[in-house]
């Protein structure tokens, strides 16, 4: 759902996709290859938000800002499912893990990791390629080439998605039982836990 507000239209790339289910409001830009996923709300009403290109943005994140206070998503930020951005500034190719929490005018680096349920407090700035992680949040140690390509191969998924989405999703009605031969789908991404033990 796209709505405009205060005279102001969302700008979304026709190679970005933005799930119906999602809300994109107001002074909003989005780039090329983005994907917004089902339950985001995106709400440019206090100020503006940028995201860049190859961002994802998965379900039900909210991104938004105390007044005046814009929000800015750098190229191939990875946004994790309930996350929240709050005014805050996200570095490029950084991954912020599901139900993390970003308070205004904090800076995260590039090529940072923020784990799952982080509370990253107001003004917090945290230089590049850091592991950050609790509540309140604390650096814990360096993100290594390891990590970091396994990062990048995560969000190289998701910025394929708009594409794949663009092309096969469509409104339908459930089969009552499984198909016979129905494919499995295929197991292309290990977690960091299972390809760190490697």
């Amino acid at each position: 759902m796209i709505y405009s507000f205060q005279g102001y239209k969302p700008v979304i790339h026709k190679t970005s996709f933005v799930h119906p289910l999602a809300s994109v409001t107001g002074n909003v830009i989005i780039g090329k290859n983005v994907f917004i996923g089902s339950g985001a709300a995106i709400r440019g009403d206090f100020g503006q938000i940028i995201i860049e290109d190859g961002c994802n943005v998965q379900e039900n994140c909210i991104i938004h800002m105390f007044p005046g206070v814009a929000v800015l998503l750098k190229e191939g930020a990875h946004i994790g499912h309930g996350a929240i951005i709050h005014s805050a500034e996200i570095g490029k190719n950084v991954l912020v893990g599901m139900n993390a929490v970003i308070m205004d005018n904090a800076v995260v680096g590039d090529n940072s990791v923020i784990g799952a349920l982080t509370l990253v407090p107001e003004g917090m700035i945290i230089p590049a390629r850091k592991v950050v992680v609790g509540n309140p949040a604390r650096i814990i140690k360096e993100v290594t080439d390891k990590m970091l390509e396994w990062k990048t191969q995560g969000t190289s998924i998701y910025q394929n998605l708009p594409a794949e989405y663009f092309k096969t999703m469509k409104e339908c009605k459930p089969l009552r039982k499984t198909e016979k031969g129905r494919p499995e789908q295929k197991d292309y991404f290990k977690t960091w836990k299972k390809t760190n033990t490697k």
